[in-house]
C-alpha cells in the first residue's frame, strides 16, 4: 500500500526534516525545554487576567499566546527534535511507525516534565495569586460540560492539530516553510473551539503540569486520554487513508 511505503520511507526522518538518531538525550532535553516554554507562555497568559485584574487578557490573548509560541518553537527547534511538545503527537507518530517506541517513551516523559516546569515558572512569576486566583491555567470542564462532552471536544480538536502536524511536517510534498505557521494556527483554532468548554488543553503535557500543581486531579484523566486518542486516530487516518493520495489527472 502507498501509505505503508510512505511510513517506511520516512522511518528515519522526523518532523520538520529532523533526523531520528540512535540517542535521544539531547532531543529529549529539547522537548523538555520547548514544552516548558509553551506551557509557561500559554498558562502565564491565562493567569495574567485573574492574577492582575487586567481585562485585556481574554480568550483571544490565550489563543495567540499558544499559537504564536508553538509557531516560533517549531521554527526554532523543529530541526533538532521534531518539536513534538505534545505526547499526542509523539504517540501518534510511534503508532504509525514514523517514530521509534523507545524514543517515544523518553519524549513523553520529557514533555510531561516540561509541563510541570512551565507551570512552576508561571507560579514563580505570578506567586500565590497565580495559583489561587488563576489556578496556573489549569484545564477543567466548564460548568454544565459533562465528562463525555469534554472528552469528545478534546479528542476532536487534538485530531485536527495532529492531522495538520503529520501532514505538513512529515510529507515532503508540503511546503516546509509554512509548516510551523500551519501547526501554530491549528493549535490556535483548537483552543478557540475548546477553550470555552474545556479550557482547550489540546495536549496532555499542557494539562498535566498546571492540574498537578494546583490539585485539579478529578478530571485530569480526560486531558491525558482524550488528546491521545484524537492524536493517534489522526496519525492513523493520515498514514492509512490520506498520505498516498494524489490529485486526479486532468
Amino acid at each position: 500500500m502507498a501509505s505503508s511505503r510512505t511510513a517506511r520511507e520516512t522511518a528515519t526522518t522526523g518532523l520538520y526534516g529532523s533526523r531520528i538518531g540512535t540517542t535521544v538525550g539531547r532531543t529529549a532535553l529539547t522537548e523538555f525545554i520547548g514544552t516548558a516554554i509553551l506551557v509557561f507562555v500559554g498558562t502565564g497568559t491565562v493567569v495574567a487576567g485573574p492574577a492582575t485584574g487586567n481585562t485585556l487578557y481574554d480568550l483571544l490573548a490565550v489563543v495567540l499566546a499558544f499559537g504564536l509560541t508553538l509557531t516560533a518553537l517549531a521554527a526554532a527547534l523543529g530541526h533538532v527534535s521534531g518539536c513534538h511538545l505534545n505526547p499526542a503527537v509523539t504517540l501518534g507518530l510511534a503508532v504509525t511507525r514514523r517514530f521509534p517506541w523507545p524514543a517515544a517513551g523518553a519524549y513523553v516523559a520529557a514533555q510531561l516534565a516540561g509541563g510541570i516546569a512551565g507551570a512552576a515558572a508561571t507560579w514563580a512569576v505570578y506567586g500565590r495569586a497565580g495559583r489561587e486566583e488563576g489556578l496556573l491555567g489549569a484545564t477543567t470542564p466548564q460548568e454544565g460540560v459533562s465528562a463525555g462532552q469534554a472528552f469528545l471536544v478534546e479528542a476532536l480538536v487534538t485530531f485536527v492539530l495532529v492531522l495538520v502536524v503529520v501532514s505538513v511536517a512529515t510529507d515532503d510534498r508540503a511546503q516546509a516553510a509554512i509548516a510551523p505557521v500551519a501547526v501554530g494556527s491549528a493549535l490556535a483554532a483548537g483552543i478557540f473551539v475548546a477553550g470555552p468548554l474545556t479550557g482547550g488543553a489540546v495536549n496532555p503535557a499542557r494539562a498535566f503540569g498546571p492540574d498537578l500543581l494546583t490539585g485539579q486531579l478529578s478530571s485530569l484523566w480526560i486531558y491525558l486520554l482524550a488528546p491521545t486518542v484524537g492524536g493517534v486516530l489522526a496519525a492513523v487516518v493520515y498514514d492509512r487513508l490520506l498520505a498516498g493520495g494524489e490529485p486526479p489527472e486532468a
